[in-house]
């Protein structure tokens, strides 16, 4: 397949829009990370995701949307929650988890009878999504468990020649994905942290907003073959690089001890090292260049990636999520 590389002028996100409607793949620039889209409404298009990106097929996807009216085409709810919400995060980096209408297919939610749903704020998504319409389904646009792309090059060294088109925009302004609440249950539920915090949630709906009690910890063995996924990056392994990655847990000083120690140990038995060292009160940065460090660490030929951990409050803790999945979890308390 040829995959037309177009940039992001009026007439090629027009181009791209044709693509999507007439049932083709299109990958495109949001504020969180660049997604593969597809119509969200077309089984065969939709299907054609998950082939391109080696994507397990009960992993589900996310609906964007480029209006807040458009929510209610897919859901049969709209609460007051979900209201004050989208009203104060839409566009923006917010997935809500809802309950479905039967107009949204089996194979966009992975069978399940509710759907992830997000108005993007990128104007070339908006545009792209307006211009389709129709209702995109947009994982990240990488092969499935590598680091999610967060630039164009990054989509065109993972999929050219498996899409139809790649919308080529400038470098993701957040860098990890989209924070997605499950509003479907009692009480609100984090199912994937991201750059709007739980704290940012209370603070709208004044009221406790819970955390899936399996995020940040080391799965129990068999559990994730267990796992019904109702978000995205919650059973597989997700934003893995090629190279083996250590995280290095303690207090500061400790850690940059520990691992100089590990690079220097490294490098005698002939190995290449990268070392991704993030500030703790700069952990909106961190969210930006986390996963373009662990692709440039391959892109380099690392066989080691020695990283420390954030504290995991706010924004850290949404970084530490991507950083535990993409070390599996291989942890060093020092």
């Amino acid at each position: 397949m040829e995959t037309k590389i177009l940039g992001t002028t009026t007439e090629e996100i027009d181009q791209a829009a044709q693509i999507l409607s007439a049932g083709g793949l299109v990958a495109f620039p949001t504020e969180t990370v660049y997604g593969l889209g597809a119509d969200a409404l077309n089984e065969k298009a939709v299907a054609k995701v998950y082939a391109a990106k080696g994507r397990p097929s009960d992993n589900p996807m996310i609906v964007h949307i480029s209006s807040k009216d458009d929510l209610s085409m897919l859901t049969v709810e709209i609460t007051e929650d979900m209201e004050k919400l989208s009203d104060r995060f839409w566009p923006g980096p917010m997935t809500m988890i809802v309950k479905r209408r039967s107009i949204v297919p089996d194979v966009t939610t992975g069978g399940l009878d509710t759907v992830g749903v997000r108005m993007p704020s990128a104007p070339e998504a908006l545009e792209l999504i307006r211009r389709a319409g129709c209702p995109v389904a947009a994982p990240s646009a990488n092969l499935s468990g590598k680091p999610s792309p967060t630039c164009s090059r990054h989509v065109i060294d993972d999929l050219n020649g498996r899409i139809d088109a790649i919308l080529c925009g400038g470098q993701c302004q957040v860098g990890i994905e989209s924070t997605v609440i499950d509003m479907t249950g009692p009480q609100p539920m984090i199912l994937r942290p991201g750059i709007i915090t739980r704290e940012d949630f209370e603070r709208v709906l004044e009221k406790p907003v819970l955390l899936d009690p399996t995020l940040n910890r080391r799965p129990e063995e068999g559990a994730e073959e267990k796992l019904t996924p109702k978000a995205p990056g919650m059973k597989y392994k997700h934003y893995a690089p090629k190279a083996e990655m250590i995280v290095f847990e303690g207090e500061s000083r400790a850690v940059e001890q520990a691992i100089e120690d590990e690079k220097r140990k490294r490098e005698t038995e002939g190995q290449k090292v990268c070392v991704i060292l993030f500030v703790d009160n700069e952990q909106e940065n961190a969210a930006h260049d986390l996963f373009a460090r662990l692709r440039q660490a391959d892109q380099n030929g690392a066989d080691v990636i020695l990283s420390a951990a954030l504290t995991e409050r706010g924004i850290g803790f949404s970084v530490m999520n991507r950083m535990l999945k993409s070390a599996g979890y291989n942890i060093k308390k020092v």
